[in-house]
């Protein structure tokens, strides 16, 4: 786990900030929801990304995300994706593509993720390779091993201003202090740009520490 201003363990719960409409997320559970029920559901949304679903075998989860949350998970995408592009390493993002397993009843929503490749996306993609999700809700249901069963190669969580990396070991997931996909990137520094107050002057502050290290 790559530590911030605030250590704490990786849980779900709204965190420090003041649980007040409509900083923090909306979370509701739905028990005993059929496969049909959930895809109803999900076609219902249209083109709208919200509520997020996550379904596991016959239990839906609506989330509808507060502003915190949505702000930096979109500042932690725009800092990975100014990292990458400055590696000049190949990447698509796919936001929260909405990843659905039949055969075995799951289906999830990142807050954001990416496929490695210098292709376009291929529409018969079944998993992204990197999974990032910023966890401010209080839920039950285990992000970590729905993503295994659904194929991603490595997950990151942010929670507490931590970054908490999990990657690939065998048929699960382990903790790591780096990433395996893009191993180059020091997440220390994302971390350390990530309580900037704006996403804009996070890049900044990053792009600047690259570019001294460049020199």
């Amino acid at each position: 786990m790559v530590r911030g201003t605030r250590p704490a363990e990786l849980r779900s719960t709204h965190g420090d900030r003041e649980p007040t409409e409509p900083s923090h997320d909306q979370v509701v559970h739905l028990s005993s929801v059929s496969w049909d029920d959930y895809e109803r559901i999900d076609a219902l949304r249209g083109e709208s990304s919200v509520p997020r679903l996550t379904y596991v075998n016959g239990v839906l989860e609506l989330m509808s995300p507060g502003t915190v949350h949505e702000s930096d998970k979109k500042k932690l995408a725009r800092l990975f994706e100014a990292y990458i592009e400055y590696l000049g390493i190949p990447a698509e993002g796919i936001g929260s593509w909405t990843v659905k397993n039949k055969r075995k009843k799951l289906g999830a929503e990142p807050d954001e993720c990416y496929v490695f490749t210098t292709a376009p996306i291929a529409p018969s993609l079944k998993a992204p390779d990197l999974v990032i999700e910023v966890v401010y809700s209080s839920g039950n249901l285990d992000k970590l091993a729905l993503w295994r069963q659904l194929g991603a190669k490595e997950v990151w969580f942010w929670q507490h201003d931590e970054l908490a990396v999990f990657v690939r070991r065998g048929d699960g997931f382990g903790p790591a202090r780096r990433s395996v996909l893009v191993p180059e990137i020091d997440l220390d520094l994302i971390v350390r740009c990530m309580p900037e107050k704006t996403q804009t002057a996070a890049v900044r502050v990053m792009r600047a520490a690259l570019a001294k290290k460049q020199s």
